[in-house]
């Protein structure tokens, strides 16, 4: 007969932590506002007959602060801003608001074209565009925003 450890069974060890887990995360976005953008980035990837298309919730930044590469199928989003810098004479009572980055790389189902990519941002929302095509470089390439 085996002898068990009373009330540590493996299933209810992995849902404790599963619970601890979650617990840590919502204090965590509790301390940095009301979200946090390194963890918050979403992306919608869908595929046409000629382009793989990235729809990208980006809110609060400016197109200047988004840095978009591609490089083996790989598209890589990185976003930086600065939070307005308080003055002295300014007297908050409450502030969420600082400076903020994200970063997310998401693998592309196929081959693109990068030199051929574009991008577009309007409220918040970025969208990448990337034609499908075999790459015969490996070379890693900027996509500007227009």
């Amino acid at each position: 007969m085996m002898k068990r450890s009373p009330g540590f069974d493996e299933f209810a060890f992995d849902d404790l932590f599963a619970r601890m887990s979650r617990q840590f995360e919502e204090m965590s976005s509790q301390l940095d506002g009301p979200r946090s953008f390194g963890r918050e980035m979403a992306i919608d990837l869908r595929e046409e007959p000629e382009a793989f298309v990235a729809v990208v919730d980006l809110p609060g930044y400016e197109k200047d602060d988004i840095e978009i590469t591609v490089d083996d199928r790989m598209l890589t989003i990185e976003a930086a801003r600065e939070a307005d810098e308080a003055d002295e004479r300014d007297h908050y009572v409450h502030r969420e608001r600082r400076s903020q980055s994200a970063h997310r790389s998401i693998r592309l189902p196929g081959e693109v074209r990068p030199d051929g990519a574009s991008a577009g941002y309007n409220n918040g929302v970025l969208t990448v565009s990337l034609p499908k095509l075999v790459v015969d470089d490996d070379e890693s390439h900027r996509i500007d925003i227009e």
